[in-house]
């Protein structure tokens, strides 16, 4: 047994060492369409598509649509989007939709075969006869019903004819069954409900297990991969294909454990309500863990892959620490972000003895991790902005930025000396005056450039900054676990400072500041350009900072 494997792989393995042929391989991501994918269907769509690739299989799309009532082509167009984005090919673009007419007419065949029967009572009754897990429950009162009557109330039910809730199909399963799934399971309800793509042709649909498992076997799935919550549904999930099944390929069922993220909901019902109450601005607010929120985020696809496979691929459910996540954001942009300087919060440093009217240009590299990255040219002039938290009039030794009396490095540039202040009638320091050693500057080789000091700043030139807006995007929910306080709803852990806004400055000479292309600001941390941005106003979202600062606000 090799033991990089993880266990998925070893029952494929298996499976074809039993006598499965390599060429019946074929795996499928089924996402319902109401609402975005999240950071939890990423792990999804990893195993399954990483399969396809490492046995070299294809992999289905499947869109499991069985719910008018929350379904859009809006989620559809996004789910694809997101997929692709994150690198990956699907092989069939199916919707279980298609299956309709042979779901219905499976479910014909039960009737005529005894093993299934149209129930007339209320959910609740339903519900109420389930029993419990310890509790056996009863037959309904109409699962006696002829199979004449059944036929012609299921076809009454396609036809239109009865109203919702008036009427649902069941399986007749086993009532004293420990797995309460398997106590005559409803396979189909009434829904007068305009369809994504069937339009008002159906209103009876099937609900998703008796779709689910079906809709595997007509696509020839070998392996049907799905998350723990799912597990129980498996002996159902056989029961119904033991029921259509002739010949071919008997689909697998195996379930491996979802990903649970610390500070996040995954809930789509829940994501749905952030959205309506505009708690957040969209499915694609950059605090969101929807793929397209961590995408505008400044999230790369490469990160979100190698987080999947930091996590690994488990048999047991345990919560990750997002911290994880953002270690992996992090190492992939240190090493494709180009570095720029930009001023979050300024303050005014003028240069006494630096020539009035005089600029010039100097020599900045774009990623020193990146050797084929280049370099660009930085103005310096003599007036410039640091960051206001870099300077304090006094300071003890372990403070090695700016301060009266003491040198630092501007980066790329020249040691200064802050010799004095000016401030406003309140107080407020509004410039600092500095001086420089010309002979300092950075890369010239000269004995007075390669002088030592403790402090390095980023800094930009007064005249030459672009002023930029920025969002300073946090945790979303100030809780580790939002969604696991009984009886207290997870909006009450919302983290009320998780998006700020402020006017920057950065240097000039970034590059085209597409939407979507990721930098570093020296010092700062990760930021990218947000679509919202235009001509006249460039937008910055904070991906995550240098280091995880979090902890320490606990």
């Amino acid at each position: 047994m090799n033991p990089s494997k993880n266990f998925i792989e070893h029952i494929i393995d298996e499976d074809l060492k039993q006598g499965l042929s390599k060429e019946s391989l074929r795996f499928r991501f089924p996402p319902e369409p109401n609402g975005f994918l999240h950071i939890g269907h990423v792990k999804a769509i990893c195993i399954n598509f990483g399969l396809g690739l490492s046995y070299n299989a294809p992999v289905n799309l499947r869109f499991d649509d069985t719910n008018p009532a929350a379904e859009e082509k809006l989620y559809v167009d996004a789910i694809k989007k997101d997929i692709q984005w994150l690198g990956f090919r699907w092989d069939k673009e199916c919707y279980a939709s298609d299956y309709f007419q042979a779901l219905y007419d499976w479910a014909v065949d039960l009737i005529k075969l005894g093993k299934a029967y149209v129930d007339s009572q209320k959910s609740e009754e339903i519900a109420n006869q389930k029993g419990t897990p310890t509790q056996t429950g009863e037959h309904s009162p109409y699962r006696t019903r002829s199979i004449e009557e059944n036929l012609l109330l299921f076809t009454e039910m396609k036809a239109g004819k009865h109203k919702e809730g008036s009427h649902v199909l069941r399986f007749k399963g086993d009532m004293s069954s420990s797995n309460m799934l398997l106590r005559d399971p409803v396979m189909y309800r009434i829904l007068f409900q305009t369809h994504h793509r069937t339009g008002d042709q159906w209103c009876i649909y099937p609900m998703y297990d008796w779709t689910h498992g079906q809709s595997d076997y007509i696509e020839k799935i070998s392996h049907s991969l799905c998350s723990l919550e799912f597990k129980p549904h498996r002996d159902l999930y056989e029961a119904f294909l033991t029921e259509i099944y002739t010949t071919g390929l008997a689909p697998k069922q195996r379930e491996f454990a979802r990903l649970n993220l610390n500070y996040t909901v995954t809930s789509k019902r829940k994501l749905m309500q952030l959205v309506q109450n505009k708690t957040v601005s969209g499915w694609d607010d950059p605090r969101m863990p929807t793929i397209s929120g961590l995408r505008r985020r400044g999230y790369t696809a490469a990160s979100l892959k190698n987080f999947i496979h930091a996590v690994g691929v488990a048999k047991r459910e345990n919560l990750i620490d997002v911290s994880l996540l953002e270690f992996c954001i992090r190492e992939d942009l240190n090493k494709i972000a180009p570095r720029i300087m930009a001023v979050l919060n300024p303050i005014r440093v003028v240069i006494t003895n630096y020539p009035d009217g005089q600029e010039e240009w100097l020599t900045a590299e774009n990623n020193p991790e990146d050797p084929t990255a280049g370099s660009r040219e930085l103005p310096f002039s003599k007036t410039i902005l640091i960051e206001r938290e870099d300077f304090r009039e006094e300071a003890n030794r372990k403070f090695f930025r700016l301060k009266l009396g003491k040198e630092v490095r501007l980066k790329n540039a020249y040691i200064i000396k802050a010799e004095s202040v000016e401030k406003d009638n309140n107080g407020k320091i509004k410039t600092v005056f500095c001086t420089y050693d010309p002979l300092s500057k950075s890369g010239s080789g000269t004995e007075e450039s390669q002088r030592k000091v403790k402090g390095t700043l980023h800094w930009v030139s007064e005249e030459h900054a672009h002023q930029i807006q920025v969002r300073n995007y946090d945790r979303l929910f100030s809780d580790p676990n939002p969604d696991g306080h009984k009886d207290v709803d997870f909006t009450s852990f919302l983290n009320e400072n998780s998006l700020t806004e402020q006017q920057a400055f950065i240097e000039p000479n970034i590059g085209e500041p597409h939407p979507g292309r990721n930098y570093q600001f020296q010092r700062q941390g990760y930021y990218v350009v947000d679509p919202d941005s235009t001509e006249t106003n460039t937008i910055f979202n904070r991906t995550v900072g240098l280091r995880d600062n979090w902890s320490k606000k606990q």
